[in-house]
């Protein structure tokens, strides 16, 4: 059953059919210096959807369907965006749903229960986290509401929590690493989603220890950036896991943000060697390859 679930995602991914998986470049009306557009070109999220949803859903691979936070932040900050490209009502209203969903399922505590069914005993996520506080300050820049800007702290500070007391960070030294999944090895997408949630919070509020925090995570990522880079294409985590097509087309889009906000070397380099790898037809197809026998290991395996 899984396997066919699987098998059916990949397909889906592929040929770029997957709502989870669509092509992300960076945002189309992105700033680095006030809250306008996200990072990140979420709108086909919204596009490839029926016209009429407003919530999306997501069904798991043991035939379970509901709400995914993440896939709920997504949508609501792809529909901003179409909101203030098109200037569209319909829009509005998509986010206007997803931040009042957003509003009522943060616990009391600031966390998101991001991996409640897959990972009942370690539901929590960076990126959830970041992607909320995301979500709220757009919410809060459109609507004028402070208690938006309250929310989207409380969740960053819920973020900021060290893993061993039950958050999403690791500190180490001067370190600061975050994490999508507690649970596993850092993922390097979900870690630059995570941050990008604190860079927009600092930009909504100005507030400088926001700002310390968001260039401690941003110094750590580019002292670990060479960990991302197989020589051929790039890695998915930390560990051993090689990045589909997609999240390579991901990194490079979130590092093209990434220097906007910091003319770094380490990550310019990193993002033209990504680029070199996905125009060479050989690694392209390599990588490719190694990927699909990881998956279908992965699957044999469970």
């Amino acid at each position: 059953m899984k396997f066919i679930y699987y098998i059916k995602k990949w397909t889906k991914m592929v040929f770029g059919k997957s709502v989870l998986h669509v092509n992300q470049d960076i945002g189309k009306i992105f700033s680095v210096s006030e809250i306008k557009g996200y990072f990140n070109n979420l709108t086909e999220k919204v596009t490839m959807e029926k016209e009429d949803l407003l919530l999306p859903t997501n069904t798991w691979a043991d035939g379970y369907e509901g709400y995914f936070p993440i896939q709920i932040f997504q949508y609501g900050l792809g529909a901003y965006d179409l909101y203030l490209l098109k200037n569209e009502n319909k829009y509005l209203e998509k986010f206007k749903n997803c931040v009042q969903w957003a509003e009522n399922n943060i616990e009391e505590n600031g966390s998101i229960l991001n991996f409640i069914h897959e990972y009942p005993d370690s539901p929590y996520s960076a990126m959830a986290q970041g992607e909320f506080a995301s979500l709220m300050v757009r919410a809060y820049a459109q609507f004028g509401e402070i208690k938006y800007l309250d929310l989207a702290k409380k969740s960053l500070d819920f973020m900021l929590i060290p893993l061993e007391d039950g958050g999403t960070s690791q500190y180490i030294d001067e370190d600061l690493i975050l994490y999508e999944f507690t649970c596993h090895p850092y993922v390097f997408n979900g870690w630059i989603f995570a941050m990008m949630g604190i860079y927009d919070y600092y930009l909504s509020t100005k507030d400088e220890n926001y700002k310390q925090i968001f260039d401690r995570t941003f110094k750590t990522l580019e002292k670990n950036i060479e960990k991302m880079d197989l020589k051929y294409w790039s890695r998915y985590d930390s560990q051993k896991i090689i990045a589909s097509p997609f999240y390579h087309n991901l990194h490079i889009a979130q590092l093209t943000a990434l220097v906007q906000v910091y003319d770094s070397i380490a990550i310019k380099k990193m993002l033209k060697k990504f680029i070199k790898y996905k125009n060479s037809f050989i690694k392209r197809n390599y990588a490719f390859m190694r990927k699909a026998f990881q998956k279908i290991f992965a699957v044999i395996k469970e």
